[in-house]
């Protein structure tokens, strides 16, 4: 087969073939975002996200990957409940001292039931694995995240 012959192959199938790849990935990332948007909606309580909303201003392509794979893809998973999820992304981000995002996700477990004492514990598991400078900047932290009931 000549390069010409497989160009004009190639060139047929893209007119025939491109346009439904293309707007089946666009329904595969509508079905993320959607499915994202599903898991902040029950996370928040249907409050929203305000860091995330402030992203789509000035970081529209960072919103959307936040939305459709960490929300869509990984949050929107079924393999552990919604307590569970919390309190594993609770412990990491204590564990890195990513405190702005452990308090965000401390005020989502209480809002899912979760007890503050159960968040305490997950602090106080923080020494084991990322010291207690950690453990503290976490405890300080958690003390600032305010009960579902007085927002």
């Amino acid at each position: 087969m000549s390069l010409h012959t497989s160009n004009t192959l190639a060139a047929a199938y893209l007119a025939v073939f491109g346009s439904l790849t293309l707007a089946s990935l666009d329904a595969v990332g509508n079905e993320r975002h959607e499915r994202g948007m599903a898991v902040i909606e029950h996370l928040s309580g249907g409050a929203g996200q305000p860091v995330l909303e402030a992203l789509r201003e000035d970081y529209p392509f960072l919103a959307e990957g936040i939305t459709g794979y960490a929300l869509g893809d990984v949050w929107g998973r079924s393999e552990l409940d919604d307590r569970t999820r919390q309190l594993a992304a609770v412990a990491a981000f204590a564990a890195q001292g990513n405190l702005p995002y452990m308090k965000i996700h401390a005020g989502y477990a209480l809002r899912l039931g979760v007890s503050r004492e159960e968040l305490k514990e997950v602090v106080y598991l923080t020494t084991v694995t990322a010291g207690f400078p950690r453990a503290i900047d976490a405890a300080q932290a958690l003390r600032e995240v305010p009960d579902p009931a007085s927002r």
